[in-house]
């Protein structure tokens, strides 16, 4: 099997890699840039590569952040949206960084950024698989809690609406909730919300 047939099943069972992946199965970069002239192969981001006639499906932009940017955690709107919580398609995907990192250097997608620090870095962070690819993506618990935090982004409404959702479905319980609101010192700010539900 030739380098370029290996590239294409990859790819295939992936739906994007990066550069250097596909340079590990025998693809040179003069090659890469052949194929993408051809029209074979397509150029996601910088260093990111899915073939052209591929059926993008919605987790397509979440993969090109997760190879870019692997310590990424998908937060808020777009963790809402991947926990099926929203019929919204957020414009952006939110993630969630370090305090001292930078954001990934990215052209597409567009990005909103959030800054996590000591705890938030991994308290509710769940690593979800899809297409082989590794996911940080904040658990349904967390993401409610993330929303108050970052009511003044997002909007209060959306979370008063994450929280009925999660409710309303028993996707998470009250209790759930409260001990992750409590290292990330946020019970002050939800306990009449969660109060008014009990």
């Amino acid at each position: 099997m030739n380098a370029v047939s290996k590239v294409r099943r990859l790819l295939e069972s992936t739906g994007s890699a990066r550069a250097r992946d596909l340079n590990a199965l025998g693809l040179a970069n003069a090659q890469l840039g052949r194929l993408v002239e051809q029209g074979k192969l397509v150029r996601l981001a910088r260093g990111v590569y899915a073939l052209a006639d591929r059926e993008p499906d919605e987790l397509e932009s979440l993969a090109v952040v997760a190879q870019r940017a692997p310590n990424a955690i998908f937060c808020l709107l777009t963790a809402l949206r991947f926990h099926g919580l929203t019929t919204q398609a957020p414009r952006e995907i939110w993630i969630g960084i370090a305090k001292q990192r930078n954001p990934p250097p990215l052209t597409w997608p567009p990005l909103r950024v959030v800054r996590f620090s000591g705890v938030g870095l991994t308290l509710g962070v769940e690593t979800h698989i899809r297409n082989g690819l590794p996911l940080k993506v904040t658990g349904i618990a967390r993401t409610v809690v993330d929303c108050f935090k970052f009511r003044n982004k997002i909007g209060l409404d959306v979370a008063l609406e994450s929280l009925s959702e999660v409710r309303r479905n028993h996707r998470a319980t009250i209790d759930d909730i409260w001990k992750t609101a409590a290292p990330l010192r946020m019970t002050n700010v939800m306990r009449p919300y969660l109060e008014s539900l009990a």
